[in-house]
């Protein structure tokens, strides 16, 4: 019996990243109606409602926020209409959209687009549209309404992305929710409640939730003696953590590596985690897509895990870990480390 427990282990470890993948790979919020359209234009559209903010205060910060971010693409786009009268603002973007990336090779495509955001007294309306590809340094162009909408994307039944558009259209809709929550957080955004569509349709991409109700941030002074451990925080240990503490899908996975303010460094895992046991030891499994880069990891001795739920700011679980021996991974798949929890600290 002794010489079958290392056996299962191994054979556990070989298991585990196709269990994950199986997991991570769940493309429901990216069918029927994950790519919205209004009379056969392809609009995302979101709205924020703000409780006790002005018109005013709204449109000075997003218009910051997409002054900024545009900016950032150091190209054409830009903030082309600013109306604080009106509270409109309306920019257009250029950006890359990476579909994976080895040291061998690099599929991308130049991803453009339109971004009008509407404000509105306690309330903000978000809108992504005609949005266009060039592939293959231009060579290849399409627009969204032939390219990611249901008709053509998803199978008949539309239960399944069709191949050669799967990952056009899941990484279309993960790049608007990516606007989505940065103007969340422009708006100083901690989530106080989530709609009734929200709740019910836990799979849906953000644009597509419903309203999100936002609490804007109190400004405070932080005092130098409380940044190590702030008094929102409580340590448990890490046989006290329960599976769902930390949720794939309702929120997302950061790992911490190194000290601050120095020689840090701070990715996502992009195909989320979950906790779990390994020869009696609580484990956090942080999962990382095919495309991220994993050369810290793997350098990595020890690392910190946050788990910030969707639309929050500040984690609310912090894991300070040791790296275990993680199983081997195919090329292509997604990249599973273990780290043993050593602290755990929850709001």
């Amino acid at each position: 019996m002794k010489k079958l427990t290392p056996l299962l282990f191994i054979l556990c470890c070989f298991c585990l990243p196709a269990i994950l993948y199986a997991q991570s790979n769940d493309d429901s919020k990216y069918l029927a109606g994950a790519v919205p359209e209004v009379e056969g234009k392809v609009v995302f559209t979101k709205e924020f409602s703000i409780p006790g903010m002005s018109q005013d205060e709204i449109y000075e910060r997003l218009l910051n926020w997409m002054d900024i971010r545009l900016k950032g693409n150091q190209n054409t786009s830009r903030v082309v209409l600013s109306d604080k009268e009106k509270g409109q603002i309306v920019g257009i973007g250029d950006e890359w959209i990476v579909f994976s990336s080895t040291a061998l090779s690099l599929d991308r495509t130049k991803i453009l687009y339109q971004l009008t955001v509407t404000c509105q007294p306690e309330k903000s309306i978000i809108q992504v549209e005609k949005i266009r590809f060039n592939y293959r340094e231009g060579k290849e162009k399409y627009n969204a309404e032939e390219w990611i909408v249901d008709k053509y994307a998803l199978n008949k039944a539309k239960t399944k992305m069709i191949r050669g558009l799967a990952k056009w259209r899941r990484k279309t809709v993960d790049f608007v929710d990516e606007l989505c929550l940065g103007a969340a957080e422009a708006l100083s955004a901690t989530t106080a409640k989530t709609s009734i569509e929200e709740k019910k349709e836990e799979t849906k991409a953000v644009a597509n939730s419903g309203t999100t109700v936002i609490t804007p941030k109190k400004q405070v002074t932080i005092e130098p003696a409380a940044t190590a451990q702030p008094q929102e925080y409580r340590t448990i240990t890490p046989d006290q953590l329960s599976p769902e503490t930390i949720q794939t899908g309702a929120g997302k996975l950061v790992i911490v590596i190194g000290q601050e303010p120095f020689n840090m460094t701070m990715m996502t895992a992009n195909s989320g985690g979950s906790l779990g046991k390994v020869n009696g030891k609580t484990v956090v499994f942080s999962i990382l897509s095919p495309d991220q880069p994993y050369e810290q990891m793997e350098k990595a001795e020890s690392y910190t895990i946050r788990f910030y739920p969707t639309g929050q700011t500040e984690p609310t679980v912090v894991l300070e870990c040791k790296k275990l021996p993680s199983p081997a991974t195919m090329e292509g798949m997604p990249r599973t480390y273990v780290g043993e929890i050593l602290k755990a600290m929850v709001k």
